[in-house]
């Protein structure tokens, strides 16, 4: 026999039916790690998807089966459309995808369903035929097999009646998950607080979709017929946002494109704002990479490793775009919820993380810079030795030197070992502890009267001049040096009642 002949010879492959048992798996495929947030996010990427520009979400609490409605006005489906999209797994992830197109394994509509219901029923109309199926997990579990029903009489499903022209209703019910039967007062306060926290998260999930980014088609989602409002995390409208430079990372023929923003400080914005832009976790939280898979929320608020959430830069939040050909690099979930950073970008962001914060930190140090520049001004000296820093009140602070100047020499000692002593109990755990708590913009100082910062403006603008500081230069520095840039508009004022020309003679 030739090799030819050798090679035409075809082994039998011996196998075994390994059809998994239906109400088996399906019970597991429950367990996924869906929420209650990320599952309707992936019911309305469905929508997005089909072309839907208004999306409306409703929930039914008034008997003990409680049910969830999801209603977009989208091109719809064919039946034959209908029955594809309530196969497990209907798509391949690897195949080519429209870059509209927010799916990726043919997975969620079933999957995100199952995680918070027992019953699934979808009713779809495209060109004025309207198709509907339903997956019941207890008639699966029941007949252990995969098959689907499908309903004769459209009447009894609910929200029927809200079908658009062109559209799709995803309905859930016997929603086990989230209702603890035996508790009902307490099970629908939960599941209350448990929809409002999905609508916040929502907000932020399709905020580019619904402020209408351009390159986008403008959605409305409501819930109940109230309007799920954008949540922007970088606050990008306001003036005194920092927008960093837009960096361009290639992976392969694929572009990722990255830019960092910086928020404003607590002071340019008013205290709702700041609360607002904190969010249920707050600005430590926040802060990090916000991934985008086109133009859709995947991830955010983590810095994937590269750096840490400190408080000096939780103003830091960085936008990172890729699109749906990216998927497997970035090792996107089944839930579209996590993702992971591929090498070339973890190498590039490894080379600019630093930059990525600076911004931030700049926003709590500038302001002080002048101050700790200028050793005739500061109240406090930051000295560095080693790997130690230690804050110690500045001796030659102009108050200081004043008093000291006009007390009796055998005291003057005394007078510096009292603020040695003061320095050295400083409250460094104290203050630790608060500025890394959830509001650290609430620590402030004591307030100064009039009368004692009259005082300071006075010997400080004096040791100024003596100091041979030019006039024009004096105003700048205090408005930049403590206690006068917190008490600005006292402070100045005083300027103006001493007059710089005739403080020498104070």
């Amino acid at each position: 026999m030739t090799t030819v002949d050798m090679q035409n010879i075809q082994k039998e492959i011996r196998t075994f039916d390994a059809t998994p048992s239906a109400s088996i798996l399906i019970e597991s495929l429950r367990d996924i790690g869906y929420s209650l947030q990320t599952a309707l996010a992936d019911i309305i990427d469905n929508s997005i998807t089909a072309g839907a520009t208004t999306i409306k979400l409703f929930s039914d609490i008034a008997d003990s089966n409680v049910k969830i409605g999801i209603i977009d006005n989208g091109k719809g489906m064919t039946e034959c459309e209908l029955q594809m999209a309530m196969r497990p797994g209907s798509c391949n992830p690897l195949e080519a995808r429209n870059l509209s197109d927010l799916g990726r394994f043919g997975l969620g509509l079933k999957i995100a369903s199952f995680s918070q219901c027992r019953r699934l029923t979808v009713v779809t109309r495209h060109e004025g035929i309207t198709s509907a199926a339903t997956w019941d997990i207890d008639y699966v579990a029941q007949k252990d097999d995969w098959l689907v029903q499908v309903p004769d009489d459209f009447s009894t499903i609910p929200w029927i009646d809200q079908l658009p022209v062109s559209g799709t209703i995803v309905v859930w019910e016997n929603i086990d998950r989230l209702i603890d039967k035996t508790a009902p007062t307490k099970a629908i306060a939960h599941f209350n607080r448990q929809i409002n926290e999905a609508c916040d998260h929502l907000g932020l999930v399709f905020h580019r979709f619904l402020s209408g980014e351009r390159g986008l088609k403008k959605i409305s989602l409501l819930f109940n017929n109230r309007p799920i409002e954008p949540f922007d995390p970088f606050n990008s409208e306001h003036s005194a946002t920092i927008c960093g430079p837009v960096e361009k990372i290639k992976i392969g023929n694929r572009v990722v494109i990255v830019q960092a923003f910086t928020l404003p400080h607590h002071k340019k914005v008013s205290q709702l704002e700041w609360e607002h832009y904190g969010g249920r976790a707050g600005y430590l939280k926040m802060q990090g990479f916000y991934v985008y898979r086109e133009k859709r929320l995947i991830i955010h608020g983590t810095w994937f490793g590269l750096a840490r959430q400190m408080e000096l830069t939780k103003l830091t939040r960085v936008r990172i775009d890729i699109n749906n050909g990216l998927d497997s690099q970035w090792k996107i979930d089944v839930k579209k919820s996590t993702a992971q950073l591929p090498h070339q970008v973890r190498d590039r962001l490894l080379r600019i993380i630093n930059e990525l914060g600076a911004s931030s930190k700049r926003i709590y140090t500038a302001r002080g810079r002048k101050l700790t520049t200028d050793n005739r001004l500061p109240v406090w000296n930051r000295v560095q030795d080693k790997n130690e820093i230690v804050y110690r009140l500045n001796p030659e602070y102009p108050l200081f030197v004043d008093f000291a100047s006009r007390i009796p020499d055998e005291i003057k000692d005394d007078f510096f070992r009292i603020l040695e002593l003061t320095g050295s109990t400083l409250p460094v755990d104290s203050l630790y502890a608060d500025m890394a708590g959830a509001t650290p913009e609430k620590i402030t100082g004591n307030s100064i009267t009039d009368e004692t910062l009259l005082l300071a403006v006075k010997t400080t603008v004096k040791k100024l001049q003596g100091s041979g500081v030019q006039q024009e230069e004096i105003a700048e520095m205090l408005r930049c040096a403590e206690p006068f840039r917190s008490n600005w508009e006292r402070a100045n004022r005083y300027l103006e009642q001493i007059g710089l020309e005739d403080a020498s003679d104070v």
